[in-house]
């Protein structure tokens, strides 16, 4: 007679131990709960431009729904080819150094997986998007944290000197930043070039709000220089830029020793990227006005959401690119920042995110950031519940 076991479940070694639910969706869920209106969310509550949707719209009823080239559709790669080169100067080859991928965060765990082995260290600046560190971790390497200039948030260029070591394979620099909306000008790329040009040492380049740099500044990429060019993965995000977060297509931009790496790993990570979609954004790049008047569109948002902050006791951080807005709330609490942007949720009806989120030590500064790509009217709702502090 067989003997009947209960179902046994192996135990699982963690790759990851320390990441838990993050505090993005807590606050969400807490803002929802509570009927608040949601910054903390970062991306749109309003729709993409209607021509873009038929355009995707168009190739899926032309039949151009089934498996594209691994590393994208020809015709949009080399649209991103052609904006690069107008915007940056940079002539990438569409065919061996530019990538599509399912999103930003896709390529840039592509991109860690791409070159950092077991031992190796990567440089991250502080506060930093909240993936860098699981896609350095999942890759064997060691995060080297440095964190960025208390304040003002501008690199630190003699720490992150005194933090490199033989060891070090790459750092990842994201500008204009998430969280603290500043932007690395064309001074700051010389003086990472002068930092990198005797070693070699990678650079993963995280520039998905590009098209947001505001007040008549243009974006410093690193694909404008040519000295970082030749050792970076740049990224970006259609998402970002045309209002499609949920669609998750990005790209990368690489010379072509390191674009063979990184599409060695994405083949085998996701293989390609959603058909349709890219057809449809190749021929909606065609006309360069929506991400040429994105700087104007969001900037419009920043100042109608800061003049009405003003009337609050909020302090105001600078707002030089992304769609973000942080505050120094010292004058109205003295919570830790995750308590104070509980509180904002279930008091005041409005959802913040703590910028302690974004260390590993989850310092408190007493800063809160609040995202404003969100419509009028919901930006408006948000100002009249915080009118009361």
């Amino acid at each position: 007679m067989t003997t009947l076991h209960p179902p046994r479940t192996p135990a699982v070694h963690s790759r990851l131990p320390a990441v838990g639910t993050t505090i993005f969706t807590v606050m969400s869920a807490l803002a929802q709960q509570h009927g608040a209106v949601n910054l903390g969310q970062g991306f749109p509550d309003f729709d993409c431009d209607p021509a873009l949707l038929s355009a995707v719209e168009r190739a899926m009823r032309a039949g151009l729904n089934q498996y594209p080239p691994m590393a994208g559709v020809p015709a949009l790669r080399e649209a991103i080819a052609a904006k690069v080169s107008t915007l940056y100067g940079h002539a990438y080859d569409p065919g061996t150094e530019i990538t599509v991928t399912a999103g930003a965060t896709q390529a840039i765990l592509t991109a860690v997986l791409a070159i950092v082995h077991p031992g190796d260290e990567v440089i991250v600046l502080e506060p930093c998007y909240d993936s860098y560190v699981p896609n350095i971790e999942l890759a064997g390497g060691r995060v080297v944290r440095v964190a960025l200039t208390p304040g003002t948030f501008r690199p630190d260029f003699a720490a992150i000197a005194a933090a490199m070591s033989p060891r070090t394979r790459a750092i990842i620099v994201n500008t204009p930043h998430n969280p603290s909306a500043t932007v690395w000008s064309r001074d700051d790329l010389e003086r990472l070039a002068a930092l990198l040009r005797p070693t070699d040492i990678f650079l993963i380049a995280d520039e998905v709000y590009e098209h947001m740099v505001f007040d008549g500044v243009p974006h410093a990429s690193a694909a404008s220089h040519p000295e970082l060019a030749a050792r970076a993965f740049v990224v970006s995000s259609f998402g970002k830029t045309y209002h499609v977060t949920g669609w998750k297509v990005g790209y990368v931009l690489a010379p072509r020793p390191l674009t063979d790496e990184f599409r060695k790993v994405h083949q085998f990570n996701v293989f390609t990227v959603n058909t349709p979609m890219q057809h449809g954004l190749a021929e909606y790049m065609r006309d360069p006005r929506p991400y040429l008047e994105l700087p104007a569109f969001y900037q419009r948002k920043r100042d109608l959401f800061r003049e009405g902050l003003s009337r609050t006791r909020l302090r105001l951080l600078p707002s030089q690119g992304s769609y973000f807005q942080c505050v120094d709330y010292s004058s109205v609490s003295g919570l830790d920042e995750e308590a104070f942007c509980r509180w904002l949720t279930t008091e005041v009806g409005v959802a913040a995110i703590p910028l302690a989120a974004f260390y590993e030590d989850g310092r408190n500064q007493q800063l809160a950031r609040f995202c404003f790509a969100k419509r009028d009217e919901t930006l408006l709702a948000a100002l009249e519940r915080l009118k009361k502090l």
